[in-house]
């Protein structure tokens, strides 16, 4: 009769009782009380091989009853010490002892095991086999599946479609049974220890999340969840960056300039695949390209090496990266403040930063920074936040730190730094960023627009002046709830002030805010006097429009004719691109339309 001694890799993924049950002779099995301890251990830790390993056990006593093989088990239990030592080796060699004490084969499914047993003289047998089973993970996939969502007593259900263009279908009507779940998670552990290709993200009581090749699973069970769940993602197409015909302009700014770069958008927009299709880019261009994922799932060529938690603990990972030094690093899923920190300190140690994070809105993105990093470090860390919504660039946004007078405030006392968050292809400023008492505040620029309440105060502002004044011409601005200025031609503004200022005094009081007098001219010196020449080419998606490379990184105003339009800082070869698909492209296509000249002012 030929004696086996199995070992744990055989038995947790059913390897062996595939072997059994192909033989042909008589056999004895005997498994070694280090190999069961090694199993219970993990089951008792709620690990999926755990669990696994013990059904193949009772495989095998079924098979003992049954008379097709004879089961023994030998030797003693290990040490606790010795199974929490299994990774280092402890338990193989009390199997291998095993197998050469009583002159067996030794069956496993791990090389190492096999090697060191052929080195010591032990005959092996290496057995690599897979399981026939009802179902995979992949009968319930075609070509058009995002992802499957299956649990225990409900019909497998799937999202088919692309980012942001899916539906939630139902793949067949009869609801799965836990032991349909149980099988096909077992099959996913067994797989993900044998394929190369694949691995065990983590395994905890109740939670297995398996990188299966391209697939991304998540098997949940009680505790952890109130019944057997398993969940698996996978990336529909692989694109290229050519594919997203991202604009001449952006594309020159991810090569040369960007270094701090946010992909946002909500989940299943497509984040992912544009940063797969990102970091290939910069691979193609020679640059060295490091990835950050828990779990490891971003599709990438050999040439980009992936990494993960070390030990459980990005910031292992981080100081790992600022060793190796890349020139780009791919951040997936960033969500916790640590996260935030980490991409922070790599992207300040000089090394290009991509982070991937969860927006629904593109300054959702910053707003994730403020509050975990010092507010006037964030230009420095992030410069180009790359919205995604449905599987397309929708939106990008840039950022420069200023020292100004916010938006909508008047009074040059209240400059403050300032961080100006712009529309990369418009180059229009849509937020503001900047401290207000004790608060950070994210303010939406929007045109200036006098409110019903100032023009009433300007109306009636005008009506006192020519109470007491009524040859003078004045004209009144309300610049803030609290301060108005009175314009005038200079020999006039020594009557609208009065003796000591006593006329000025009495009419703040009436009105119940500060005025400032000035003369005309000095509000014709504040207003911007120097014409641009602004050159203009129509393409089919997009109007340039070219002023001198003097003017580059300089807001600059433009406008039809008299009409003003938008301001807009252009590029360093003085160059503002405007997508016609944009309310500002489509006001100026009429405006060319018409024959108006464009042209702008500093």
């Amino acid at each position: 009769m030929k004696v086996f001694v199995a070992d744990t890799s055989v038995i947790v993924d059913g390897r062996l009782t595939q072997f059994l049950s192909a033989l042909k002779e008589e056999a004895k099995v005997v498994i070694p009380e280090s190999v069961v301890a090694e199993i219970e251990h993990q089951a008792n830790e709620g690990k999926a091989i755990g669990h696994t390993g013990l059904e193949e056990l009772k495989k095998l006593r079924d098979m003992a009853e049954r008379g097709e093989i004879v089961l023994e088990f030998y030797g003693e239990r290990p040490e606790l010490w010795q199974i929490r030592r299994a990774k280092a080796g402890e338990i193989d060699h009390m199997v291998r002892e095993a197998a050469q004490t009583l002159g067996a084969t030794l069956i496993t499914g791990d090389r190492v095991q096999r090697d060191v047993a052929i080195a010591k003289g032990i005959d092996v047998v290496y057995l690599y086999a897979k399981r026939e089973l009802r179902h995979r993970l992949e009968d319930f996939f075609d070509e058009t599946t995002m992802s499957v969502h299956l649990k225990g007593g409900m019909a497998p259900f799937a999202k088919k479609g692309k980012p942001g263009e899916w539906q939630l279908v139902t793949i067949r009507k009869e609801p799965l049974t836990d032991e349909e779940l149980h099988e096909i998670a077992d099959d996913i552990v067994e797989r993900a220890k044998r394929d190369p290709e694949s691995f065990i993200e983590l395994d905890e009581p109740g939670a297995t999340v398996v990188q299966l090749r391209n697939y991304r699973i998540v098997i949940a069970k009680p505790p952890f969840a109130d019944r057997i769940e398993i969940t698996a993602v996978r990336p529909v197409k692989k694109l290229s960056i050519s594919d997203y015909e991202l604009s001449g302009e952006l594309m020159k700014r991810l090569a040369d300039k960007a270094e701090g770069i946010l992909i946002a958008g909500a989940p299943g927009e497509g984040k992912t695949t544009f940063a797969q299709a990102l970091a290939e880019w910069y691979a193609g261009m020679g640059r060295v390209v490091k990835t950050m994922e828990k779990p490891r799932d971003l599709q990438v060529g050999e040439e980009i090496t992936q990494y993960t938690a070390l030990n459980g603990r990005m910031e292992l990972t981080g100081d790992i990266l600022l060793l190796v030094r890349p020139d780009y690093t791919i951040f997936d899923e960033m969500r916790k403040t640590s996260d935030f920190k980490i991409y922070a300190d790599l992207r300040l140690a000089g090394v290009g930063m991509v982070g991937v994070v969860h927006a629904t809105k593109p300054i959702d993105a910053i707003q994730r920074f403020i509050g975990r990093v010092e507010l006037g470090m964030i230009p420095q860390i992030v410069d180009t936040v790359i919205f995604i919504k449905a599987g397309r660039v929708a939106k990008v946004l840039t950022l420069e730190y200023l020292v100004k007078v916010p938006s909508g405030m008047k009074e040059e006392d209240l400059a403050r730094p300032v961080i100006e968050v712009r529309d990369f292809e418009t180059g229009e400023l849509e937020y503001e960023i900047y401290t207000y008492g004790e608060e950070v505040s994210v303010v939406p620029v929007r045109k200036e627009e006098k409110s019903p309440a100032f023009k009433l105060a300007e109306r009636r502002l005008k009506q006192e002046i020519k109470k007491f004044l009524p040859d003078v011409y004045a004209e009144v601005e309300i610049v803030s709830p609290h301060k108005a200025v009175i314009y005038a031609d200079e020999f006039d503004i020594p009557a609208i002030i009065g003796k000591k200022g006593k006329r000025i005094t009495d009419l703040e009081k009436r009105i119940g805010i500060s005025i400032d007098v000035k003369s005309f001219a000095e509000r014709e010196e504040a207003k911007p006097k120097e014409k641009v020449p602004v050159e203009v080419e129509e393409k089919k998606k997009t109007i340039s429009l070219r002023v001198s490379p003097d003017y580059a990184k300089k807001p600059l105003k433009f406008y039809g004719g008299e009409q003003y339009v938008f301001t807009a800082t252009p590029s360093k070869k003085g160059i503002v691109k405007v997508s016609k698909s944009t309310p500002i492209g489509k006001e100026l296509k009429r405006l060319l339309d018409a024959g108006i000249p464009i042209w702008a002012t500093t």
